[in-house]
């Protein structure tokens, strides 16, 4: 028989969004009995391993998809793990200063980033417009190609000495450490799956592969598979999940910051990107492709299983997929990033793609970066028959949490534990310093 255990707050998924919420419920709340359980035998080893992302802070301020309101919000989310990482774990190697910028290249991109500079400048004290001059200093491959001035009008806006990567797999790591210095109780299970969770009297029980946690509450922060602990307990059923994988390709270095594209307002994935990579000083990387894939884990074929139970295809489902395909842009980007995984013509097609940010790149630097690439469980909602853009969270009211896709990705960590802290310590009759997280953590 599996022995129990008891808990206040079981957290499932050992990556940036569950060690950050046992940071902040260990540091700034009265719950003591906290229990974390990771099924890998190390933390982050999912979507938060720094091969899984971009390595990139978010702050709203070259994503030319979000309003100003979310700009604003996402901001504040990164001002948080900014704050934690240079008040609390200073002598940590967790953020890097690199330039970024998001180019417009044509009269129309053009046209709209110097709209969009107006607007946002004023709430991004850091926030330049770059001119062709600038950009030439800040990113020379972007401007010149083949020692010629490339033809198209060129702008760009952004930041040059602002904190713009993090490695969050460490993030996360730092996070755990921080957790168990502020509450010897915190308790940490690696190699811990959690096979089923069950309301139980006036709590929980988180069935594992070795043991039974009897607990008062519980979060879940395990990507797809959040989806799929909810539907087991009966939540969820009206979504369907669409795992989107993001794949990455490698040049020798050719940009020394982050150079970000124009996002067409009609894609729901990131526009391509440059990217310095914080494991292979030598090289940039660019991406990231959009792939739907049957895996609720990226390279881990056995979650297919897992991802048949979450897709629940039905009519509605049909529904979207054909509404994404009605668009002809949608669907020339669907098409496009399925060729970008075939060998023998995914580098000469998206070559075409990075020659936007180096037009004079050579199809023998690129090189797909095999094994790097993470996958979004992007959520679709069957009742609307809508694709569902940005933070998807179900708080059934009852003291148990699924994230499945926090916005903008890892970004968004401290400000999630924000809200399931102020959710969770309610529920429990604990207590949450929100004047003490705020002092610590928002900017000054």
């Amino acid at each position: 028989m599996a022995r129990q255990q008891t808990a206040d707050l079981v957290i499932i998924g050992g990556g940036i969004s569950g060690t950050a919420l046992l940071f902040a419920a260990a540091r700034y709340s009265t719950i003591r009995r906290l229990v974390l359980i990771e099924k890998y035998p190390a933390l982050a080893q999912v979507n938060s391993a720094a091969t899984h992302n971009s390595q990139t802070l978010h702050c709203g301020d070259i994503e030319t998809n979000y309003t100003l309101v979310k700009a604003l919000a996402v901001k504040r989310a990164a001002g948080l793990v900014a704050n934690y990482a240079m008040r609390l774990a200073a002598d940590e190697d967790l953020l890097h200063r690199y330039s970024k910028m998001v180019l417009g290249v044509g009269p129309e991109e053009c046209t709209r980033l110097r709209a969009r500079f107006r607007e946002f400048a004023p709430h991004y004290p850091w926030l330049r417009l770059f001119e062709v001059s600038e950009i030439a200093r800040l990113e020379p491959h972007v401007v010149f190609a083949h020692g010629r001035s490339r033809p198209e009008e060129l702008v760009a806006c952004g930041a040059e000495h602002e904190h713009t990567a993090a490695n969050f797999a460490a993030l996360a790591n730092s996070f755990a450490t921080h957790a168990r210095i502020e509450n010897p109780d915190v308790q940490i299970h690696l190699n811990t799956r959690a096979l089923h969770v069950r309301a139980s009297g006036h709590g929980f029980e988180v069935e594992t592969n070795h043991n039974t946690i009897m607990t008062g509450a519980v979060v879940v922060s395990a990507g797809g598979h959040s989806l799929f602990l909810a539907q087991q307990m009966g939540y969820g059923r009206e979504f369907s999940c669409l795992p989107v994988a993001g794949s990455f390709y490698f040049t020798p270095k050719r940009l020394n910051g982050k150079v970000y594209t124009v996002q067409n307002d009609k894609l729901p994935f990131a526009a391509i990107h440059g990217d310095p990579d914080l494991l292979m000083g030598d090289a940039t990387r660019f991406g990231p492709t959009a792939l739907i894939l049957p895996e609720l884990e990226r390279y881990h074929l056995a979650s297919t299983v897992d991802f048949l139970r979450v897709v629940r295809f039905d009519t509605a489902l049909l529904a979207v997929l054909a509404d994404m395909f009605i668009d002809a842009d949608v669907r020339r980007y669907i098409i496009k990033n399925m060729l970008f995984e075939l060998p023998g013509i995914r580098r000469r097609l998206f070559l075409r793609d990075a020659r936007k940010i180096i037009p004079g790149l050579n199809l023998s630097e690129l090189r797909f970066a095999k094994g790097f690439g993470g996958l979004r469980p992007q959520l679709v909602d069957r009742r609307e028959k809508k694709l569902l853009m940005g933070e998807a969270k179900i708080d059934t009211g009852l003291g148990v949490i699924f994230n499945m896709t926090p916005s903008p990705g890892a970004t968004s960590c401290l400000d999630n534990a924000e809200q399931d802290l102020r959710i969770v310590t309610r529920h429990l009759g604990a207590t949450f310093d929100e004047a003490r997280f705020r002092a610590e953590l928002e900017a000054a």
